[in-house]
């Protein structure tokens, strides 16, 4: 008997490896079992105090949470024609009382129109505000009754701890207000936006984010926004377990700005670069390379060199390759390390001049 007849000889007698029962066996007879224990249901409006917690977050924030959907303009080239159609849907959050809507960039990216719907399945049209797409912030506003209007409460101070409960609602795959808890998984990710530069400081969260959770509210057990749904990793597209939220801080930081002047204040050092790093790339170039100086800026009063013309083709000038004791590899790198700082904080640049390194102070100053 060779080793593979040996197997299903094994598997045919069981796991004892005891001979099968003759067909006229009389068959054996169960094992009793206990019963199971008796458990009295809970009496009507009783919950455990989580299920209490979850249940009041969602009633005080379902009515700041909205769906948000957008359409596409479409060309038919032969009939010569064109007409918008449904091209996405996602979540938003309720801002104030005048209306303004806080969601993701990649929301409203590219939208022809957009409407806004409310818990109460009533539907208003939407307009753009302004945008932040490095951020992956936006701000939409609608004209709707005072009385659907329920800002969100931001979180006054940040103090987020790993294992804390989380809990997000929005509206996945076109369900609206829908409820999922986890906890928060990590806090000070970072992760690559749609805006092509790394977003800091997001928040790992395993409370379920699928397609349409965008824009919607991560909310701590006190019903208080602590971020904006936004991302998940997965190699399906769908809930693997791994969701990032923009923190509440940003959030609070960028729409008022967005609100004000329709876009979001961004930190410079006051002369040109390429944020595109088209000149890094074609030559390899480790740092950001200063493109221009503005005349009588700051910057060219400490010397800083750009681009010089000539008759052969352009020079290199200077390359930022640090701020402070951060390292400057790319503009992801610098638009980050100056993201952090104010207009009127002074840093120490460090560039590469011929090879060699130079550190001069400039002033961080607010882009136009």
């Amino acid at each position: 008997m060779n080793a593979r007849s040996l197997v299903l000889v094994l598997l045919l007698l069981g796991c004892h490896g005891s001979p099968a029962a003759p067909q006229d066996a009389a068959p054996a007879v169960p094992t009793t079992l206990p019963p199971p224990p008796l458990i009295a249901p809970l009496s009507p409006g009783a919950h455990i105090e989580n299920e209490r917690n979850t249940i009041a977050v969602f009633k005080a924030v379902a009515p700041s949470t909205v769906f948000v959907t957008q359409t596409r303009v479409v060309y038919d080239m032969f009939a010569g024609s064109a007409q918008e159609v449904a091209a996405g849907s996602g979540s938003g959050i309720v801002w104030d009382t005048q209306g303004h809507i806080v969601t993701n960039y990649h929301v409203v990216k590219d939208a022809a129109s957009l409407t806004v719907t409310f818990e109460n399945h009533k539907t208003f049209p939407a307009r753009v505000v302004g945008v932040e797409p490095l951020k992956d912030i936006a701000v939409i506003q609608v004209n709707a009754p005072a009385a659907l209007l329920v800002p969100v409460h931001v979180a006054a101070k940040e103090s987020l701890e790993v294992g804390q409960k989380a809990i997000a609602i929005g509206n996945p795959f076109g369900l609206d207000h829908t409820l999922t808890t986890g906890v928060v998984s990590a806090i000070g990710r970072q992760v690559q936006g749609i805006g092509g530069v790394t977003i800091r400081s997001m928040i790992q969260t395993d409370a379920a984010i699928n397609p349409g959770n965008s824009g919607g509210p991560l909310l701590d057990s006190a019903g208080e926004l602590i971020g904006m749904n936004t991302m998940i990793y997965s190699k399906s597209g769908a809930y693997a377990g791994i969701g990032f939220a923009v923190p509440a801080s940003t959030i609070a930081r960028v729409v008022p700005e967005i609100i004000k002047s329709g876009h979001a204040t961004e930190m410079s050092l006051g002369l040109a670069v390429d944020p595109q790093g088209r000149i890094e790339s074609q030559f390899g170039i480790r740092g950001v390379v200063v493109i221009s100086v503005p005349a009588g800026s700051a910057a060219a009063r400490a010397g800083v060199r750009g681009l010089e013309p000539t008759p052969d083709g352009l020079v290199l000038g200077d390359v930022i390759v640090g701020i402070g004791d951060t390292a400057i590899a790319s503009y992801d790198d610098l638009y980050n390390a100056l993201d952090v700082h104010k207009p009127g904080d002074q840093v120490e640049v460090t560039l590469m001049r011929n090879g060699k390194p130079v550190k001069v102070k400039l002033d961080v100053v607010a882009s136009e």
